[in-house]
């Protein structure tokens, strides 16, 4: 009973940690010279020729990075007197990528005659692994690129991106709140 029980508890932690490490994988550059603890406020940089293809993306995106700054960093925005200056890109591209099944062979039968008894009887060989099928699928990918400037020196001190297979032409909320994670998953990683 007590075993029934351990199962219980640790197979939903098990499940989450193998379903953690599906997210997407991100990429960041910072500069090591650079202490981040200095920093405590943001701002959002004003673009001059920026088009928006979504307004509904462009605002979760920037609630899910404002999110992720207080949460993960304690830091709070400030458009007065900001210590970093934070930026983004989205891009959206086709792809394609590799996958592959395995490819068996049928299994059959052999009819064999047995001398001694005067009668026929049948042997199956099961079906064997020949290898694997590759073929290539469309996808779309999403990549979302975050850049924090020093509000000051207006030195680029951090860049972070992360890229998911995505299902249409814009990335869904739950799919920014994702790559977004993993980026400041990352970043809090390289800033210690």
């Amino acid at each position: 009973m007590k075993k029934l029980i351990n199962l219980w508890v640790w197979a939903p932690a098990l499940v989450l940690f193998i379903l953690s490490g599906c997210g997407p994988t991100a990429h960041i550059e910072k500069d090591k010279q650079v202490n981040f603890n200095q920093y405590k406020t943001f701002a959002w940089a004003k673009e001059q020729n920026r088009r928006s293809r979504n307004d509904m993306m462009e605002r979760n995106i920037k609630s899910a990075i404002s999110q992720e700054l207080n949460k993960t960093k304690g830091w709070r925005e400030d458009n007065r007197n900001p210590d970093v200056l934070l930026s983004y890109d989205v891009l959206v591209e086709r792809n394609s990528k590799t996958e592959q099944d395995p490819v068996y062979r049928n299994g059959f039968y052999r009819t064999f005659y047995n001398p001694y008894r005067g009668r026929f009887y049948n042997v199956y060989y099961p079906s064997q692994f020949m290898g694997y099928n590759r073929y290539s699928v469309p996808v779309r990918e999403g990549t979302i690129t975050i850049t924090m400037v020093d509000a000051n020196t207006e030195q680029t001190i951090m860049q972070g991106w992360a890229t998911e297979e995505i299902d249409n032409r814009n990335i869904s909320s739950n799919e920014i709140d994702r790559i977004v994670h993993a980026i400041f998953k990352k970043f809090d990683v390289a800033t210690k």
